[in-house]
């Protein structure tokens, strides 16, 4: 898998220089190792894979190379490995420190691993991530902010937070059904999100996007780039690709991306996006962020008849006071932001002619 990996970063090298040929500085900003579990990878294969993108890219001075890992990935010996590879970002799923929560969750982890790993990682990472889930089922306003105030007390400098979803067929989509533990509530969750973002800014992090939290010079440049409509390309099954024209996404199945790969042969479908599709997409990024949707922009890229639309459908939204316009840019106000992505979708474009 590592060989085909390098082989398919070999494969891709032309795509950026052939978008932007008239352009002297497509650099790779950010490589990030996510996506499954990465952390399974030697020292010399995230070496050997980091090598790669250098030998067949431009790369700036110096980017941002993330690692997503579990706690039960991360002991101390693994942790003290890595701060000797190029990695510079660590992105820990904790998800919570209490240990009821954990094992709802069916995590590998424990409460007492969380913070071990998090104890050595700050020893070595300066730029550390740590996740934590709100809306769980039976958590007190109080337990929430114990959660926050333990991720507070490592010092870790970006937080990302996001409500508890139940997928289907899952353990705890099981539990639910059997009436084992109570379905998370929508209200448990608006008050955590509201403890959440004024506990954070208190303590320094700028809310740069509904989910994440960090603080000055350390927001996510490999998120922040998906947020801005920057062009990114993904390496291996599943991974995605966007080039600012049409989004592209790797066979899912190992065996089958394996072949592709010996074959010489990009295991890749695309689709080109159309107007009412990237129009679709910066409403729901932009106003999930700091950077908010630029009304000049929207004239400029998309024209008038979407402008206009987006105005439109935004009033009512404007007089509930869910959202404002200062400077030209579309925000939601702080009443607003729990429901960014209910009102994201009532301005959506669907019935455009591209």
């Amino acid at each position: 898998m590592v060989l085909a990996l390098a082989k398919e970063i070999a494969m891709r090298k032309n795509e950026f220089e052939l978008l932007d040929s008239a352009r002297s500085d497509n650099e790779i900003e950010t490589i990030y190792f996510g996506g499954g579990t990465p952390s399974v990878l030697s020292n010399d294969e995230i070496n050997f894979l980091i090598s790669e993108v250098y030998k067949n890219y431009k790369v700036s001075e110096n980017p941002e190379i993330t690692l997503e890992a579990n706690p039960d990935d991360l002991s101390a010996e693994r942790i003290l490995e890595l701060s000797k590879s190029p990695i510079n970002r660590l992105s820990i799923g904790i998800q919570s420190f209490y240990e009821e929560d954990l094992k709802m969750m069916n995590r590998a982890h424990n409460s007492a691993e969380a913070k071990k790993c998090l104890e050595e990682a700050t020893k070595y990472f300066d730029n550390i991530s740590l996740d934590l889930i709100y809306g769980i089922p039976g958590m007190s306003d109080e337990m929430w902010k114990q959660n926050i105030e333990t991720a507070l007390s490592f010092g870790i400098p970006h937080i990302s937070s996001y409500a508890l979803t139940v997928e289907p067929k899952t353990a705890l989509s099981k539990l639910i059904q059997t009436g084992k533990i109570a379905e998370p509530q929508d209200e448990a969750a608006s008050n955590h999100f509201m403890i959440l973002v004024e506990t954070l800014q208190k303590n320094g992090f700028i809310h740069y996007e509904l989910s994440n939290f960090g603080k000055e010079n350390y927001f996510s440049k490999n998120n922040s780039a998906y947020w801005l409509g920057k062009k990114y390309i993904g390496i291996g099954p599943s991974a995605h690709s966007y080039d600012g024209i049409k989004r592209g996404w790797n066979i899912a199945n190992n065996s089958l991306y394996l072949k592709s790969i010996q074959n010489n042969e990009l295991p890749i479908e695309t689709e080109i996006l159309t107007i009412s599709d990237r129009y679709n997409e910066y409403i729901m990024t932009g106003l999930r962020t700091i950077w908010g949707v630029s009304l000049e922009r929207i004239e400029n890229e998309f024209g008038l008849e979407y402008l206009n639309y987006l105005k439109k459908q935004s009033q009512k939204f404007l007089n509930d006071d869910l959202l404002s316009i200062e400077n030209n840019i579309l925000k939601p106000t702080p009443k607003g932001k729990f429901l960014t992505d209910g009102i994201a979708s009532d301005l959506f474009y669907l019935n455009l002619e591209d």
